[in-house]
């Protein structure tokens, strides 16, 4: 039997007086990629938050590795290994490629050096002394990967990394999901672009009014991409 690394047990989960999240049931086996698929509202933003902690309440079950943590503080979480790159990236303007990458603490052990980033990113390597606002929109989402990387997280929690790039460097982006895969990495996708996401995913979860109402694996994916069409509306 694989090793469970999140298992969510009818979760909820507020912003403030607004419920968006109704009891949401889904795992992910260590060292498998699990795509969140779904309309715009659908929930699944809202679920990488809850995650971490970063929505207002939640109630029900988020477990790590079999601790619980849905009342826990998020820079604890964090330490339990989870890296989250939300959409919005988070790149430091006056900072250089390279004080960007520096600033997370390291979380856990086992981060990986600035030497394999730049291995695994050439492009970071190149554009280390520049200043966070001059990088491409594909190299700000490079360094939000990579940031969280250095910090020794295992758990990846990834945003719509390929929204508004380029085919090449949605192209990187695919090989560089591929490659944490085959290292041992465990990564949640929220995605919309889903030529993007299709052969990277071990499963899809479909998420409809705040909980997955669809799953299946890579597989079943070809009998069921009329049905998936429906949903997405695509």
């Amino acid at each position: 039997m694989a090793n469970r690394f999140l298992e969510i047990k009818n979760l909820h989960g507020w912003y403030g007086e607004s419920h968006v999240l109704h009891g949401v049931n889904l795992h992910v086996d260590e060292g498998e990629v699990v795509t969140l698929l779904g309309r715009n509202g659908a929930g699944r933003t809202s679920t990488l938050r809850a995650i971490m902690g970063l929505i207002g309440r939640r109630t029900g079950s988020i477990q790590i590795r079999g601790a619980e943590t849905v009342a826990m503080a998020t820079h604890r979480i964090a330490r339990l290994g989870l890296g989250y790159c939300p959409e919005e990236r988070g790149i430091f303007s006056s900072l250089s490629a390279e004080e960007n990458l520096m600033l997370p603490p390291e979380l856990a052990k086992g981060g990986m050096s600035v030497e394999q980033i730049y291995e695994m990113f050439p492009n970071l390597r190149e554009r280390a002394g520049s200043q966070g606002t001059r990088l491409s929109g594909g190299e700000q989402q490079m360094l939000a990967v990579a940031r969280i990387l250095r910090t020794g997280a295992r758990l990846l929690l990834l945003d719509e990394i390929s929204e508004g790039l380029a085919p090449v460097i949605v192209q990187k982006l695919a090989e560089m999901v591929t490659t944490l895969r085959r290292q041992g990495y465990t990564i949640v996708m929220v995605e919309q672009n889903f030529r993007f996401a299709a052969p990277l995913a071990d499963r899809f979860l479909v998420m409809e009014h705040g909980e997955v109402i669809q799953e299946f694996t890579q597989a079943e994916l070809p009998s069921r991409l009329e049905r998936l069409h429906e949903y997405l509306g695509v």
